[in-house]
This record gives C-alpha cells, structure tokens and sequence, in this order.
C-alpha cells in the first residue's frame, strides 16, 4: 500500500509538473514578439512628421500604424551614452557613461538591461546592427551574453566603414563625408546595412509561431557619417529642391561652452579640402547643400531596408503579434546653428523620432501581406510618396527614450521595473524613466468599431471579428493628430486639446545633459573622455522652455557642483521656435529663470506620472 501511495504522489507531482510546464510555454508563446528598430542619428525628418520632401514611404507606412510622438528626447546627444540610457532604462549619471569608452557594468553596476529582461523572461534575444555601441563600451560583446541569446550579429562588411572607397573627380579613392557609391564601388557588394536587413529578414522567416517569442533588435548605420548609401536615393533629391537651414548663425548670447565644433566631420577629406575655420567657420554654401542632400537620401536609402524587414515580419505572419518600435538614438543637426551632426544640448540634437507599433490597439490586425506591404520609391507615383503622411495618430506629450524600457515590459505583459531608488548602483532591476504604455493604450479607447482579424498560421485559418470598444474621452488623453480624419485606419477618432488632459497625467519635463572638457570650445570637445570631464550641461524641455546650466563636475567622484555655475540658457519656443536667443540675462525672463533653475535642480524625479 505504500509503494502503491509512493507511486500515486509521484505521478500527481509529475502531473503538476508537467501543468506548470504547459503553462509555462503556453504563456511564452501567447507573449507578442518585439521588433526594435534603431536609426543612427536621425532626426525627425520623416514624412511622417510633416517633412513633405522627405521620401520615406515605409517609415511613414509603419508611423500609419502606430502612435508617434512628436516630441520624444534622448538624455545625451552621443551614441553610446543615449544607447546605454535607453537599454537600461537609467539615465547618465547612473550608468556613468558619458563618452564612447566606458562599460557601464565595469564602472556603474551590473543592471538588468532591457534585451536582458525580455531574455530571463523566456524571450529570444538577438542583436543585429547596430544596438549597443560596439566596442569596449558594451564590453567588445555588445553586452553578450548578458543581453543576448546569440552573439550579437554585424555585418561583414563594416570593416570598409573608413577605407577610402569614394571616387574623386581625379579618379582616385577617398575618405570623404558625401560618399553616393554606385553598386560597383561597393568593395563587398553590399553596405553593411543591407547585410544586416538580410540577416534579419533571414532571422524572420526561419521562425515559426510556435516557437519562444522573440526579440529582435535592429540597428541602422545610416544617415551616420559618412554618408555612404547606394547612389540612385540621391536622385529622389535634386539640389535644386533642397533647401538650407534658416537659422545658419549661432544664437544670440549663446555661451562658448554650448558650442560644438563638429570635429568628426572636419576629419573627412572632402571637408579638410574647403578649409573651413575653426571652430566657427561656416561650410560653404554649395557643400551645405551636399550634405543635407546626401542626409536625406542615405535616409531614403534606409527607409527601404526597414521597409524590407517589416515585409518580412508581415509575410512570416508574425505581424499581429509583434510590438515594433522605431527611433532614432538621438538628433542631428544640418546647419542650424552653425552646427553639424550632435554632441550639444541644443533641441535638434536631442530630439528624436520615435513610433510604438501595438497590434489591435494602434491600428487593426490583418490579414499577413496587408500590414507592412513594401513600398518601393521608385515606382511609387510622385504624389503617392507622402500618401501615409496624412494623418499618423500622434500625441505631444513629453517623452523620453529612458522611458522605452518601462513601456516594452509593461505592453509585453513583464514585470515593469520600479523606480530606483536615490542609491541605484546595487539595484539591478530598476529604471529612472516611466511607462507610456497608458498613452499607447490610449487609442484603443477611441476606436468605437474595429475589425480584427486572428490567425492560426499553421492551418492557415482566419477568423474576423468586430470589437465595440466604447470611446471614453479620447481627446482628454493627449493623442493629437493635426493633419485631418483618415477613415481607412480607425473607424473613429475624436480630436481636440494636444495638451495632455486630466485622464493621464504626464511629464512636464525632460531632462538631458552633455559633458565639456573646457569652457571653450576644444580638440575634444564633441566627445571627451570622462577623466578629461570638467564641466556637465544639464539641460531641461518643458512645454515651451529650454533651460540649460553648465556647472562644474568632478569626474572621479561622479558629482556636480550647482554652486560653480559657469553658464546657464534659457530658450523660449513660444516667441523663438527655432531656439535662436537665449534670453536667460533678459530682465523681463528672470523669474522665470529663477524658477526653472530650480525645476532642474529637482530634476526627473519631480515630474514623474502623478507627481504634482
């Protein structure tokens, strides 16, 4: 009789067992799919958001579906800094990474990052492009295997990103910033982008709906320096329709130590050959417009291969169960400002765009080959080029990158990391951003009628089903589109305030910062290392300010002094849209200073959702 009752324990125990394995699988695979897709400095120079030149049919098509934000920011304006923030949802200061050398697991914690959350959770991980930046600052693995299930993926022809492959008009080969190569003076055939969309497109269709889900990231080179794209996107831009920056002069009363001589352009050949001064020389006329030419066609060029990926994902039938996200890992500037490229606090260097693509809530579930049907430029009629322009669903609320991870766990149904606490370096799982997933879930409430469609892939059924969703005061949440009605995406939308209303209280503030290795601008101003860091410009976006102070900081105790203050701007975008005078020392702008001065010193905490 024992044996009798060892045996039924043991098989009632195996049964749980095997319950709580079932289970665990089934919730695995009911979990969506998230594809995470990452433009090296670009800014929101999309159709998408009202740049009617632009040519970017697939980003347009995509930002049809989802919720774009208009006024979404990065905390630095530098690669590695930005990448590092947004994958572990925490903010400079604590991850102590402020130049392109340092790990933030050798020099802040060992944080939980984002990719790696989405890991312990049962997901697939994997890495192609570029995510982290490469190198020693993600420890020379790209944060593998920490992050990812596989080794993280970049293309091989990335080794001639510096060679001198561009044809001069005297026949020979340079390293120049304005490089259009035509398909024979591509030394492998390919860009390294277009390996890398292979790979992923590769990665898509070798899966299938029943396996783990999957977390695919993806990074774009491209409109990175050089410009180097496949030379026919350079006709969709003729130089006589390009049209330079208006605001071309430094601003006004703007302090030295603001200023960012753009070193790593001035290290091209083409650049070197119109010596320009330094460091305010202005480029010539005729190369301004070279430069904002080849920027939008090397960001055509990438719009067809984020196109061919998310033909992909809709072909493998993975597009009614993936989360896409899109943006940039921080501005650009063309010109405005006596700038190019990044590596100020100035708003086009920290502005970014940024897209969440949800399935059923962001737009209705299709049929597979109807969601993200590739969009060729080439053969697109002139007027149907901007045709997903018209009216993406868009909210103005401030947002912050730091704020992805937050957002991701919470629509992917994970575990949403607290707020760290004030002494974060031993907390592993944390982030110092906030979930817009309220924001995104949002527009769900304002669809009265929407068909969905489900799917079973491996039986090829369908099943349409029409889901009343009762609107509950859309135009109180802040979800805005100013560009008209489009009936062909929701049945319904209702439109008013882009203010974010009393339903979801949101941030009133961003918060960003740029080190400087002197007050003046410097051999490594653009990117110093952090034993060359004297002076920290932490900067803050509200509503309609830009209030920035540049106070001293002691990089071997990781601390700012707000006492030793060596500059301060303030931008008012009511009266000054293009931040063109800084009018913090203007009598009639000093309370107002005062009390931004403040706002900034209490920094992200204090506007935190649902704080007062």
């Amino acid at each position: 009789m024992a044996a009798v009752g060892q045996r039924s324990a043991c098989w009632i125990a195996s049964v749980l067992l095997l319950s709580l394995a079932v289970q665990r699988v089934s919730s695995e695979l009911s979990r969506p799919n998230v594809l995470f897709l990452v433009v090296d400095d670009l800014r929101p120079k999309l159709g998408c958001y009202g740049e009617t030149n632009m040519v970017t049919p697939n980003i347009d098509q995509l930002a049809a579906k989802s919720l774009v934000f208009e006024r979404a920011y990065v905390q630095q304006a530098l690669c590695s800094p930005s990448r590092t923030s947004f994958l572990t949802g925490r903010r400079p200061d604590t991850t102590r990474t402020y130049d392109l050398h340092v790990y933030f697991r050798d020099i802040a914690g060992n944080y939980t990052t984002l990719p790696q959350h989405f890991k312990n959770n049962g997901y697939i991980t994997q890495s192609v492009g570029k995510i982290f930046h490469p190198g020693s600052t993600s420890g020379n693995t790209d944060d593998y295997p920490f992050s990812w299930t596989f080794p993280a993926r970049h293309a091989p022809s990335l080794k001639y990103f510096y060679d001198k492959i561009c044809p001069g008009p005297d026949g020979k080969l340079y390293d120049n910033a304005v490089c259009p190569l035509e398909r024979s003076q591509i030394p492998s055939g390919k860009l390294p982008d277009e390996e890398n969309a292979d790979f992923a497109v590769s990665f898509l269709q070798n899966r299938s709906v029943d396996q783990k889900p999957f977390f695919l990231a993806l990074g774009f080179h491209k409109p990175h320096l050089p410009f180097r794209y496949d030379a026919k996107y350079k006709d969709l831009y003729p130089l006589s329709k390009i049209q330079l920056a208006d605001n071309q002069n430094v601003p006004m009363m703007m302090p030295y130590v603001s200023f960012s001589p753009w070193n790593n352009l001035r290290r091209f050949q083409d650049i070197i050959a119109l010596n320009v001064s330094w460091p305010f020389g202005a480029i010539p006329t005729d190369f301004q417009y070279l430069m904002r030419q080849s920027y939008s066609a090397a960001t055509s060029y990438t719009d067809a291969l984020v196109g061919r990926v998310l033909a992909a994902l809709d072909q493998s039938g993975f597009a009614n169960n993936t989360i896409v996200t899109f943006h940039g890992d921080h501005g650009w500037l063309l010109g405005e400002h006596m700038e190019w490229t990044k590596h100020t606090n100035f708003d086009l260097a920290l502005r970014i765009p940024l897209m969440f693509h949800v399935p059923g809530v962001t737009a209705p579930k299709l049929l597979p080959g109807k969601t993200f049907p590739f969009k060729d430029a080439f053969e697109l009629p002139v007027n149907e080029h901007t045709s997903d322009t018209k009216d993406p669903l868009s909210t103005d609320g401030l947002v912050e990158a730091v704020d992805m991870y937050a957002t991701l766990s919470e629509l992917a149904g994970l575990d949403i990391p607290p707020t760290c606490s004030s002494n974060p370096f031993d907390e592993a799982f944390c982030t110092e951003g906030a979930s817009f997933a309220s924001l995104i879930k949002s527009v769900s409430e304002d669809v009265t009628t929407a068909s969905y469609i489900t799917s079973d892939v491996r039986n090829s059924s369908y099943q349409i089903m029409d889901t009343n969703i009762a609107s509950t005061g859309f135009t109180d949440m802040g979800i805005v589109s100013s560009k008209g009605t489009d009936v062909t995406r929701m049945s319904t939308r209702h439109r008013g305030s882009n203010v974010i209303g009393s339903k979801v209280q949101w941030k009133r503030a961003v918060f960003s910062q740029y080190p400087r290795p002197s007050y003046y601008p410097s051999n490594t101003t653009i990117a110093p290392q952090l034993f060359e860091t004297i002076i920290m410009g932490y900067t803050m976006r509200t509503d309609k300010h830009r209030y920035t102070e540049w106070v001293a900081y002691d990089h071997t105790t990781f601390s700012a002094n707000w006492t030793h203050v060596y500059a301060r701007e303030l931008y008012d975008y009511s009266a000054d849209p293009e931040g063109n005078f800084n009018v913090v020392d203007v009598p009639a702008y000093s309370d107002l200073a005062v009390q931004l001065a403040q706002q900034l010193r209490d920094g992200w905490r204090s506007v935190l959702p649902g704080t007062s």
